[in-house]
Formats: C-alpha cells, structure tokens, sequence
C-alpha cells in the first residue's frame, strides 16, 4: 500500500517575480527530505521571450548572459519560495544549452561537441549561487519550447536543514572547467558531477572547449565508458562511496549507435545490480572528442539506507544492462522510459499505419503506454504515479509535445510534478520512440 503522504507543489506567484508556467507541471515540489525544482527558461510565458532579456542593440551585452540572469534569479526565488536558499541547499544541477551544433551527420561520425562558449553563463551562476556549486551537467541540446531560449536549468535540493559538503577530485582526476565540485555529500547521499573520457589538467587555465593534457581522441565509445567509470570509481571513494553504491546513473552519448559499446563496458563495471540508468542520445559535449558522459547518484559507504532493485513482470524488460527501477531510502529511481517492448523495438501500435498517415495520435500513444508501465513499476516499488516528484522529458521533434503532455497530465489530478522539456537532434535508440522520460518518485516505506 502506497504511503498517503503525497509530494506538494510550490508555487513562488508572481510576487516572488517568476511567471506562472503555461504548461501543466509544478515550479517546485516537496517530498519528504528533497525539494525538486522544474526547469526554467528565460520566458515570461506570455509575450515569450521575457522583455528583460531583449535588447535594443545585440552587440550591447551577451544575449546569453541576460537569460542566465533571468533564469537563475526565478529559480533562487522559485527555492526561496520552498523555504530554502540556492546558496546551501542544492544537491545537483542540470543545465541544457541549444546549440546549432553537432549536425546529424556529426554525430554519427562521433563528432559531440556543440561549438558554444558558456563563460557568461557560468559568470552569472557564481554571482547567484556563490560558492556552493554542486555536481552538475552541462549539455548541448537542439530545441526547448520556447523559441529564442538559450538555456534551461533544473535542480533537486535537500529540505532536511542538514549541511552538504562539497567534495573536490583526488589528484589523479582533473577536474572540467566550470567551478562545480566533483562531488557533494549530505547524510546518506552521494552525487557526483558527470565525468567525460578528458584527462583535464588541473594545473592550467583550461577553457571550456579545450583539453591541456591527454583526449582519448583515438579511443572507442567502450574504451571512453571504461574510462569515465574509472574515474567515477575514484571520485565515489574519495567521497566515501563506491561505484556499488550507485543507485542512479545519467549517460549522455552522442549517436544512438553508440548505445551498444557503451553498454558492452557498463556491464563489465556494474556485473550485478547495476544502478537505474537513463541513456540519452544527441547530446552536445563540452570537450572534442568526447563521446560519452556519465554522473552518479549514490549511496554513502556508510549509509543506513539500502539499495533495492525493482522488477515487475508487468513491465518490459530493460533494453540495456540496468534494472526497470533502484529505490533507495524514499525515492524511486527509473531507467529509461520509452514505447519500447521486452524485445527492444517500439511497441504495436506506436506509429501511424503507413497507409493511413493521417490517423492516429502517436504523441499520446506512447506516453499511454509508458505511464501503463511506469504504473506497474511504481506499485511493485510501493508507491503510485501520482508520487512522481520530477520529469525530464525528451522530444525527437516537438510536434509530439502538445498530445503527449495532454496525456500525460490525466494522470496527476492534484499537484503535477515539477518538469522539464527538451528537444533533442534526432531518433532514440528505439527507432520510433518520440519520447523518452527520466523520472523520479516519492516512495517512503
């Protein structure tokens, strides 16, 4: 029976100055010990770019400069709001950067980078958020909902009055450009900063898109992954942690194609009860020659919480090595979600019938048939759907978006949980999936 103590919707109004979303979703959600944040973008949700980050003259300040500002002031408000300060009580950050680049054809050839300078950004963050620069993700990606947005950032903070402790690499792993830490640990919980196959010098000025000392150019995505995990493994023991302790893995590949090698290397370092993982194809990477970027959520050496693996007959089984869900203490960690059977193709009746191109929803089709299976996930976890707390969601083309969030909310009759949404370059691993979610639950015993 699942715990009636349901996650609760923030919402900062606008005299806190953060417009009211035009979508259904939540700005913030509590839930026990963790505060979720939904991704912002530089909109006022009316005229569409806000009016304060329109300029007369262009050349006059950086256009991506002024959206960070907009951005991460509506979330420090947004985390005022819940009762908490951006300055302490972050424990992970995401953020998302359109970019023009890699094309299509890039991507397969392995080419990740996205070609873009965030200095301007990363100058605004540090003057918002201070020196509490948790672990973080910094990718490229094609499109968000609003046009002319430059970025969009989302967050998860703890809510337990507990103190967090920033935890820097050991000597051995140099540490990317950016100011984040490598680790962060607060109680029972690890995070971990997303790690590339870059061997970052940490005696130089690196810039953003530059190595100083050794790039595993020549290297295949399976020998990048063995590479990322080994560093991982390091900064997880110097946090107090270890890669069994994982629960929860973000990995960010460049072509789908690259799915397979990866997963080859995944199953050598995790060979029994590998974490949650949610594998995202299309992102832009912040150093050339990068093909693959991990971050790890994890439990402490020392916890007293325990890992548990969720499995439902009910539900497919996972495409790759990783389980359908990991819970650990009160959240409930999902793989990768798309309209995928047991077998690893799209499901029956995904897609339209070649011969009748104008019938049919798929949009909303595919989100029917992965809440069904998010559904059967949750219960055998102990909780229900409507204990989702955060959404990431990621488009192959924004048409799908308007009926898959039409769906997508019938099952969320009270607060909606906090979301994100983003459009990526091109077809998933599931050739015909035109959705692919990462989803956190509520799930206390």
């Amino acid at each position: 029976m699942a715990n009636d103590n349901k996650p609760e919707a923030v919402w900062p109004g606008l005299e806190a100055g953060v417009p009211k979303p035009l979508m259904p979703y939540s700005p913030a959600i509590k839930a026990g010990e963790w505060v979720f944040i939904a991704g912002q973008i530089a909109s006022d949700f009316e005229t569409g770019l806000a009016p304060e980050v329109i300029q007369a003259n262009p050349f006059a300040r950086d256009e991506l400069e002024l959206q960070a500002r907009y951005v991460l002031t509506n979330l420090a408000n947004t985390i005022k709001a819940t009762g908490l300060d951006v300055t302490r009580d972050m424990a992970r950050i995401w953020q998302w950067f359109v970019a023009d680049d890699p094309t299509p054809q890039a991507f397969e050839a392995g080419n990740n980078w996205p070609a873009i300078g965030i200095e301007p950004y990363l100058g605004v963050r540090e003057s918002i958020v201070g020196g509490h620069i948790p672990p973080s993700s910094c990718l490229g990606v094609r499109e968000l909902l609003c046009l002319g947005t430059k970025l969009e950032v989302d967050m998860i903070c703890f809510n337990d009055g507990a103190t967090s402790k920033l935890v820097a690499a050991p000597d051995d792993v140099g540490t990317a450009p950016g100011g984040h830490a490598a680790a962060l640990t607060h109680g029972d919980w690890v995070f971990l900063a997303a790690q590339s196959a870059v061997d970052w010098d940490k005696n130089s000025v690196a810039k953003a898109a530059q190595v100083s000392a050794n790039l595993w150019f020549g290297d295949s995505v399976e020998q990048q992954t063995d590479h990322v995990l080994e560093k991982l493994s390091k900064v997880a023991a110097a946090a107090g942690s270890s890669l069994e302790q994982a629960v929860k893995a973000d990995v960010y590949i460049g072509h789908p194609q690259d799915f397979a090698a990866m997963d080859r290397a995944w199953a050598r370092w995790f060979p029994n009860n590998p974490p949650a993982r949610v594998v995202i194809p299309y992102m832009g990477m912040g150093a050339q020659g990068s093909r693959v970027e991990v971050a790890l959520t994890l439990l402490s050496n020392k916890a007293s919480l325990t890992k548990k693996v969720i499995e439902t007959s009910d539900a497919p089984v996972p495409l790759g090595h990783e389980p359908q869900a990991v819970k650990a203490g009160d959240l409930l960690f999902f793989s990768t979600q798309m309209a995928a059977d047991s077998s690893g193709k799209l499901a029956d009746g995904m897609i339209r019938h070649p011969s009748f191109p104008h019938y049919g929803s798929p949009g909303q089709a595919q989100m029917r048939y992965m809440m069904k299976n998010i559904s059967a996930i949750c219960e055998a976890a102990g909780t229900t759907v409507e204990h989702i707390t955060r959404r990431v969601c990621f488009h192959s083309d924004f048409q799908w978006f308007a009926e898959s969030i039409e769906e997508w909310a019938k099952y969320f009759p009270d607060d909606k949980p906090a979301s994100t949404t983003i459009r990526l370059g091109g077809p998933f691993v599931v050739p015909g999936a035109n959705t692919l979610l990462d989803l956190i639950a509520y799930a206390p015993d």
